[in-house]
């Protein structure tokens, strides 16, 4: 579980890449730019990001296209998407756009505060959520010791309560074994 957040850049002009990874420079975000939507797809295969901007008109596979790809994977369906585009105000196009499941969408050109205000809340999210997911687990591992323990001592009580020859002797070893276990 990486530490540092990730932003996937998805665009198929590299001169718009070159603009997100400015905006978003100071942030607590590591960028990772892609030029096409079949290249997002792969680096989600191997990368967790916080959130993906993606533009909604690529040729061959478009942002839309690409998004309905992404929420359909278990592992990244979850995934904030912002679609970028420099369309007109199309309210279809928009539409189109939570439909494929974006959180937003932003029309070209948008005010680069805006994004990086955007962008944060879902890296603020995601590294909230990753340190909630390794705290569950402390907790879990907390847990499973406590029991161990519990029956340790339960089953120490039982042999210092029989008359067994050695049963403290026993019941010691039992404790020590449970709590270095």
């Amino acid at each position: 579980m990486s530490g540092t957040a990730k932003a996937l850049l998805v665009d198929d002009r590299k001169e718009n890449l070159l603009a997100l990874e400015a905006i978003l420079q100071g942030l607590p975000v590591k960028s990772v730019a892609v030029e096409s939507g079949e290249a997002a797809l792969k680096q989600l295969l191997v990368d967790d990001f916080a959130v993906i901007l993606l533009d909604a008109q690529m040729p061959d596979m478009d942002g839309f296209e690409t998004a309905n790809h992404i929420k359909r994977r278990e592992r990244t369906r979850h995934v904030p998407i912002i679609f970028l585009t420099a369309a007109d105000r199309d309210a279809q196009l928009a539409l189109r756009g939570y439909a494929a499941g974006a959180v937003d969408y932003l029309t070209k050109p948008f005010d680069p505060w805006v994004l990086r205000a955007k962008v944060s809340v879902f890296v603020d999210l995601w590294t909230k959520s990753r340190q909630l997911a390794a705290h569950s687990e402390d907790v879990r591992e907390r847990d499973a010791r406590w029991r161990t323990l519990s029956e340790a001592v339960d089953a120490a009580t039982t042999l210092l309560r029989s008359d067994e020859e050695g049963a403290r002797e026993r019941a010691a070893a039992l404790l020590e074994q449970a709590r270095w276990g």
